[in-house]
Parts: C-alpha cells; structure tokens; sequence
C-alpha cells in the first residue's frame, strides 16, 4: 500500500506547470470574428500566401495578421509586436508575408510567427501570439 502512496506522490509532483512560455507583454483577450472571403477587403485571402491586417477595433489587442497558407488553412497571428507593451510603435505592419515592429524593426514570418531577425544576445524574444482559425462556408473564423 505504501508503494502505491509513492507512486501517486511521484507522479503529482513530476507535473508541473512552470515551463509555461507565457508572453508577459500581451494579454490574451478573448474575440471571435469572421472574415468573409466574398468580401473585397477580405478576398486577397483566396490566395495562397496573400496576407491582409485586421484593425484593431475588429479583432485582437492591436488587430490581427492573417495569411492563407494554404490548402484552405490560415494563420492568425496578434498585430502587437510580442517583445513590447503595447505602445505607440508596437502596432506591426505588414509588409507581403513578413509583419515588421516598427519600435526596433524586429520582422515576424507570418506563416511561422517566428521572429526571423532574432539579435544575437542572451536575452528572451518571444514569437508572434497565435490565435485560432478555422474556414468554413467561405468564412475564416479567428478566435481566442
């Protein structure tokens, strides 16, 4: 019996939850939206690796990145530079498939969400916040 004690010890102290890779700078809001595809400012996203911006009173903390990577999958990534508050020059801009912060040019790959210019010190960078997608009936629903 006293094995089986040791056992479940053994096995609720080996989880943990402190390898988290929480962003401390962004807040993860929750959103749902829609894109329909019918529509001009979203139509660019019937193409494979077109990328459009969703404004931030849309979607998202400082709008939202979405690329059609695809085969009818999208990624949707978070307008707000991940190695920053959110501020005046965090909003990103899109530039074809790559997102550039304009505090410090750091450029993120919109189909990875990668930081792709990642300075060579010991710092932590964070990549872009990803957020859910789904297509359906025309639509890109992006959600958190």
């Amino acid at each position: 019996m006293t094995r089986l004690y040791i056992v479940i010890l053994l096995i609720f102290t080996a989880c943990s939850n402190d390898g988290t890779n929480r962003n401390p700078y962004l807040q993860e809001i929750g959103f749902r939206f829609e894109a329909n595809l019918n529509l001009p400012s979203y139509s660019p996203l019937t193409n494979t690796g077109s990328a459009i911006y969703i404004p931030s009173d849309l979607a998202g903390t400082r709008g939202v990145f979405v690329i059609n990577s695809g085969f009818d999958q999208f990624r949707a990534f978070e307008g707000s530079c991940p190695n920053h508050v959110p501020n005046d020059c965090s909003t990103m801009e899109l530039d074809g498939q790559i997102a550039t912060c304009s505090c410090d040019d750091y450029q993120y790959s919109l189909f990875t969400g990668q930081l792709i210019n990642k300075p060579e010190d010991e710092n932590r960078y964070y990549d872009m916040l990803e957020y859910r997608t789904s297509f359906s009936g025309g639509s890109v629903i992006i959600s958190n």
